[in-house]
């Protein structure tokens, strides 16, 4: 079973999560300077893809980084972008109206109670969304929400590497060949990264043997918005 909790509008975990930030930033520049036009794919045009860039200070995707490989962003140079413009249109808290993009009542609404749209925005993404369509290979790795958010909850506690989280799903041996390049990917792109661009998770490189390896840990929202069966199995964390 996962269950969110909501949380204050005031409170400062919420600034934990990317996609909110990201969400929060959208809606009210439409509210302080209108709609955001459109191309005629109906995708953000280039001038708010590079003010989104600017200021959503999205972790690995800098403005200065994106536009290193491109002279000018379109919204699929931006993916983070891509996917919150996609939600606020299944959400129904925008719509696509005469060529542009423009916040419904119910956006501008809930556009005032951050905790609210986090709510709104999270759930749904983790749990609802096709993430093997955003994913490298356009698969799924076997298993569900419940069970790899409940495993994860556990072997992240103190952190872990991400091919101990693979191992802990696939078996001792998952990492031994080097044939499961292609589920790690998966595995990562349809679990790891929508908990990460929550804010629920992130991840830090560290050097190893002179390999780098990414480890993840829970962020203070995971701590506070989710209650999971396997909290019981969870150890105090210790005080120093």
């Amino acid at each position: 079973m996962i269950e969110f909790r909501q949380l204050s509008d005031d409170h400062p975990e919420l600034a934990y999560s990317p996609l909110l930030r990201a969400a929060s930033l959208t809606l009210q520049h439409v509210e302080d300077y209108g709609a955001i036009g459109l191309t005629q794919t109906k995708a953000f045009k280039r001038t708010f893809v590079k003010w989104a860039a600017e200021h959503f200070d999205w972790p690995g995707m800098s403005a200065d980084e994106l536009l290193r490989y491109n002279k000018v962003l379109n919204e699929y140079d931006f993916p983070p972008l891509e996917l919150l413009h996609f939600l606020l249109v299944e959400l129904k808290l925008g719509r696509h109206y005469k060529g542009a993009f423009r916040l419904t009542k119910r956006g501008k609404e809930i556009a005032k109670h951050p905790a609210r749209l986090l709510d709104t925005l999270v759930p749904f993404y983790v749990l609802n969304v096709d993430h093997s369509s955003y994913g490298r290979f356009d698969e799924q790795p076997l298993g569900n929400w419940d069970v790899w958010m409940n495993v994860i909850n556990v072997e992240i506690d103190h952190g872990a590497s991400e091919e101990d989280l693979f191992r802990a799903f696939y078996g001792d041996d998952a990492n031994s060949d080097v044939g499961t390049w292609r589920e790690r990917s998966v595995f990562k792109s349809f679990v790891l990264r929508p908990l990460e661009w929550s804010g629920l998770i992130f991840s830090q490189d560290t050097e190893r043997d002179g390999q780098r390896e990414r480890h993840y840990f829970k962020s203070p929202l995971w701590r506070q918005v989710l209650v999971l069966d396997t909290d019981d199995l969870l150890n105090p964390l210790s005080v120093q």
